[in-house]
C-alpha cells in the first residue's frame, strides 16, 4: 500500500518503479517535493528520469508526446479506475532560450544534479527517491538537494537557482512565479532574486498576454493575494503588467467614508476578503472595482465648505478601463462579462433598502450573484465596515425564490401580438412594463398583464 492515499502519487510511483526496474533513475521532482516537505498535500507528481522519450514512450503503453523536443512525455495510467496523467521529464541541460521562454535546443543528461541546475528557483529544485521512501526512509532522508532547497524552505525563501538575471533572462514569467510562489507560501524573496526582478521587470511585455494573465490569476487564487500584489509593486512588475492598477496608489478618498486610506490600500484590504476558493471572476472583479477612481479623482471645492473628495462617473470609467485590461490579457468572453458586471453594479447595494421590488428583484437575479454579494462584503469591510446592505440584500436573495426573482412571464411578445399589437419600438417598453407590475405583484394572471398593457399604453390597433 503506498503511503499516500492519493492516484495521482500512486500512478507517479508506479512509473518511477517502472522506470527503475528497466536500469533507468527516476525521481520525483518539483512542487510535489516541496510540498511534502511543506506539509502539504501535493495536486500532482512530476517524475524527472534518465531515460529519454523514446524509452519512456517504450516502457507504457499508453502515453501522449506533449514536448518530446524538450524531454517531456505523459504518461497514462488507470488507478483504481481513474486515468491519470503524469508529467515525466528527461534529465536535461537547455541551450539559449533566444525568445525568452523556451530553450533553443536541450541536451538530455544522464545527470539529475545537471538537470536541477536549469530549473527556476532552489525550493522547486528539489528531487525525491520516492522507492527509498516507499520502503519507510524517512521523508528528508530521501530527498536529493544540489541547490540548497531544503534550508530554504526553512528560512522561507524563494532564491533563483544559479545566477538570477539568468534565470529570469531565459524566462521571463519566472519573476512573475518568483512573486506567486512567495505570496502563496507566505515566504520572503531572497535579496538578490528581488534585485534581478526589478532590474529586468520591464522585459515582463515580451512574455505573452496569455501567459501572463494565467500567472496573475494564480496570484489572485492561490492565496496570499494581497501580499503577492504588494510584491508585484515593489518589484515593479505591476506598473508592466497592470499599470492601471498601479495608478491606485496615493489616490486619496474621503475618510468619511474610507477611512483606510488611499484606493492602493482599499484595493488591497479587499483583497485580504476573498473567500477561500474564490473563482477567477470574483478576484479579478475585487482588484479591478474601482480601477476607474484615479482618473475621475476631484479634490474638495474650497468654495464649497464641508466638500469632500469625489469620484463622479468612476463605475462608468472603470468599465472601460477593465475591458480595456481584459481585451489586452485576452479574457474569454464569459470571464470578460462577468467581471464588468461585477464592477458595473457594485455601488448599486447602496440603495437596495429604496428599490422597488421589481428592481430589486432584477438585481438580485443577476448571473453569479452570491460574486456581487462577496464583492460587497469586502468592499464594505475594506471601508466603513458597515454591514447593513449586505444583510438585507443577502437576506432577500436567500428567502426569496427563483420563482419570485425570475417568475415565468405572464405576457410575452407572442401574446401581444396575438391581441393584435403590431412589433415596433414601444413592444419592448411594453412587455418591461407588463414584468415590473408582475413582479411588484400588481398583475398575477395574464388576463391581467394584457389589461395593464391596455390601460397604460392603449389598445391595439
Amino acid at each position: 500500500m503506498a503511503r499516500l492515499n492519493n492516484s495521482h502519487y500512486e500512478a507517479a510511483l508506479t512509473i518511477a518503479r517502472r522506470l527503475r526496474e528497466l536500469g533507468h533513475a527516476a525521481y520525483f521532482a518539483g512542487g510535489c517535493v516541496r510540498d511534502l516537505l511543506l506539509g502539504v498535500d501535493p495536486h500532482d507528481f512530476d517524475v524527472a528520469t534518465s531515460a529519454t522519450p523514446d524509452q519512456v514512450q517504450a516502457a507504457f503503453p499508453r502515453t501522449e508526446s506533449v514536448g518530446a523536443h524538450f524531454g517531456v512525455v505523459l504518461v497514462i495510467e488507470l488507478v483504481h479506475g481513474e486515468r491519470t496523467a503524469t508529467e515525466v521529464a528527461t534529465f536535461r541541460n537547455d541551450g539559449a532560450y533566444s525568445d525568452g521562454r523556451r530553450p533553443d535546443a536541450v541536451r538530455f543528461s544522464l545527470d539529475p544534479r545537471e538537470d536541477v541546475l536549469r530549473r527556476d528557483f532552489t525550493i522547486n529544485g528539489l528531487l525525491l527517491d520516492v522507492i527509498d521512501y516507499e520502503e519507510g526512509d524517512r521523508l528528508q532522508d530521501c530527498v536529493r538537494d544540489f541547490v540548497g532547497g531544503q534550508v530554504d524552505l526553512e528560512w522561507k525563501l524563494v532564491r533563483a537557482i544559479g545566477n538570477a538575471a539568468t534565470r529570469f533572462a531565459e524566462d521571463k514569467l519566472r519573476m512573475l512565479r518568483a512573486i506567486r510562489f512567495a505570496a502563496r507560501l507566505d515566504f520572503a524573496i531572497e535579496s538578490r532574486t528581488m534585485v534581478a526582478i526589478q532590474e529586468q521587470a520591464i522585459n515582463i511585455t515580451q512574455v505573452s498576454a496569455e501567459r501572463v494573465r494565467d500567472e496573475l490569476t494564480k496570484i489572485l487564487t492561490e492565496g496570499g493575494a494581497r501580499r503577492g500584489f504588494e510584491l508585484l509593486e515593489e518589484s515593479g512588475l505591476l506598473r508592466e503588467v497592470l499599470p492601471e492598477v498601479a495608478r491606485m496608489k496615493g489616490v486619496a478618498q474621503p475618510p468619511q467614508y474610507h477611512p483606510e486610506g488611499d484606493v492602493w490600500t482599499h484595493t488591497l484590504m479587499l483583497l485580504d476578503h476573498l473567500p477561500k476558493a474564490a473563482s477567477p471572476t470574483l478576484t479579478w472583479g475585487m482588484l479591478l472595482h474601482d480601477v476607474g477612481k484615479p482618473a475621475t479623482f476631484t479634490p474638495p471645492d474650497p468654495a464649497k465648505p464641508g466638500d469632500r473628495i469625489r469620484f463622479n462617473g468612476h463605475v462608468e470609467i472603470g468599465v472601460a478601463v477593465a475591458r480595456t485590461i481584459l481585451l489586452r490579457l485576452r479574457f474569454s468572453n464569459d470571464d470578460m462579462e462577468q467581471i464588468l458586471a461585477l464592477i458595473k453594479h457594485h455601488m448599486q447595494f447602496g440603495d437596495v433598502t429604496k428599490m422597488k421590488q421589481s428592481t430589486l428583484k432584477r438585481f438580485l437575479r443577476l448571473p453569479k450573484f452570491d460574486e456581487h454579494l462577496a464583492l460587497h462584503r469586502a468592499d464594505s469591510l475594506s471601508s466603513h465596515g458597515a454591514l447593513g446592505m449586505y444583510d438585507f440584500a443577502k437576506q432577500h436573495f436567500d428567502e426569496m425564490g427563483e420563482e419570485q426573482i425570475k417568475p415565468r412571464l405572464l405576457l410575452d411578445g407572442e401574446a401581444l401580438i396575438a391581441a393584435g399589437y403590431k412589433p415596433g419600438p414601444g413592444f419592448r417598453e411594453m412587455l418591461v412594463a407588463a414584468e415590473d407590475a408582475q413582479l411588484e405583484g400588481v398583475v398575477t394572471t395574464p388576463e391581467g398583464a394584457l389589461r395593464f398593457v391596455e390601460d397604460r399604453f392603449g389598445a391595439p390597433k
